[in-house]
């Protein structure tokens, strides 16, 4: 009995050293002399105190801020990465006349990689990709446009989006405005939510 124990257990110490080469900032195995120990790193847990909705209207708003942050800020991140990388080409090029015509054709590949996922979007997913962009960014989405596309371009951007009672030079405020909404990124980046 004793023998099979010590099998079962040997297989289920070696399976986890199999999966243990997947993860190997989350799981070791220390041995000092005759002594192994097995040691597991675990994420983060956030606990925040439980939210009181005063209604159904608060905590319909909560779940929609849960959904769109979770839909919008995968984007956000790539989003930020694209960027990033168009600023070192667009570095590495000489002349504006190269410089534009890159953007053009990095412009379309953008459009393309995109377009489908931004389409399928709730406007208040969109309103959120914006907040979120601000965050990753530092820059607001008019700040954004106006580098990348010039200012007369980020002005009519600004009147559009004022049509539709949006404001593109709305600026991400975690500390106060939008405290619930960086309480549901931290949890989502957790993967607690």
């Amino acid at each position: 009995m004793k023998k099979l124990l010590y099998i079962v257990l040997m297989l289920a110490v070696g399976s986890n050293i199999l999966a243990a080469n997947q993860h190997l900032d989350s799981l070791m195995l220390y041995v000092n002399g005759q002594d192994t120990m097995y040691l597991a790193f675990l994420h983060d847990v956030y606990v925040f105190p439980p939210l009181q909705f005063k209604n159904k209207k608060q905590e319909k708003f909560y779940w929609k801020t849960v959904r769109d942050v979770r839909k919008t800020l995968p984007y956000a991140k790539l989003i930020t990465a694209d960027m990033a990388q168009a600023d070192a080409e667009l570095a590495k090029l000489p002349t504006d006349k190269e410089r534009r015509q890159w953007w053009r054709q990095y412009e379309r590949y953008l459009f393309k990689k995109y377009e489908k996922d931004f389409r399928n979007m709730y406007s208040s997913q969109g309103r959120m990709l914006m907040l979120l962009m601000d965050r990753e960014t530092n820059k607001t989405s008019y700040e954004l446009i106006r580098k990348y596309k010039g200012k007369a371009s980020a002005d009519f951007w600004q009147f559009i989006a004022k049509l539709f009672k949006n404001d593109l030079k709305e600026e991400y405020d975690a500390s106060d405005k939008d405290r619930i909404v960086e309480r549901v990124i931290t949890l989502v980046e957790a993967g607690q939510l």
